[in-house]
């Protein structure tokens, strides 16, 4: 239980591919305008990850080392592919939204590197759990900078949603005429939404070790008398 509560952490927050490992930031930054293009491709990214995971695993001891990256790369495209697909023929509109990224998920280090570094050594379940948490820590990274974006950018919150979730999703109106903020719709508002996001997630770690320390020293004290 102690293995799987660490591998969710590192997925989530301590190793979150993201934030910590800073991997798969063409799409972090160039899909990130909105909440809806966010999610749908942090899902679509997770489905991938699982997918691949799973796969590597189970064929880890039949794959010759020598072969290995090759092998983890087509396996990962074939799963792409099947998400493209899917995208295609359910949600065409939001698939034409996020374009060229959808493909581009073979190319995200972070899977190629969770096939490489924990699918290819360890069994099927620990692999699932490790593809699960680090995309949904993907995913929590895309949709915070997509929801800072979205409310600088436009006053709104899950602008168009209806093109992933139906007709019965709506638009929320946070400010009427809001004016814009070009700035958080461009490149360099991304980068800086995200450096707001490293920067907070550096304060809480650092707290965190802060406080950790305080407790080691308390108990050490109690010990001594």
């Amino acid at each position: 239980m102690n293995s799987y509560h660490k591998i969710i952490r590192d997925g989530l927050w301590d190793n979150n591919p993201a934030i910590a490992q800073i991997l798969g930031l063409c799409p972090l930054l160039a899909v990130s305008g909105t909440i809806i293009n966010a999610l749908a491709l942090g899902l679509a990214t997770t489905l991938v990850l699982i997918g691949s995971n799973l796969t590597v695993s189970m064929i880890r001891k039949q794959v010759p080392n020598e072969i290995r990256i090759p092998v983890f790369v087509l396996v990962i495209a074939g799963f792409v592919t099947i998400v493209e697909l899917l995208m295609h023929g359910f949600l065409y509109e939001l698939y034409t939204v996020l374009g060229i990224f959808v493909p581009l998920i073979v190319t995200n280090c972070a899977i190629i590197g969770r096939a490489e570094a924990f699918a290819s050594k360890n069994a099927v379940w620990p692999s699932l759990v490790d593809a699960v948490s680090m995309g949904m820590g993907f995913t929590g990274v895309l949709v915070a900078l997509g929801a800072m974006r979205e409310m600088l950018s436009q006053g709104t919150l899950f602008a168009d949603a209806d093109i992933m979730l139906g007709e019965w999703a709506q638009t929320f109106v946070l400010i009427e005429d809001y004016p814009g903020f070009l700035l958080a719709a461009l490149p360099p508002g991304a980068f800086i939404g995200l450096g707001f996001i490293l920067a907070l997630k550096n304060v809480i770690d650092d707290r965190l070790r802060r406080r950790s320390a305080r407790q080691i020293q308390v108990s050490i004290a109690v010990e001594a008398h």
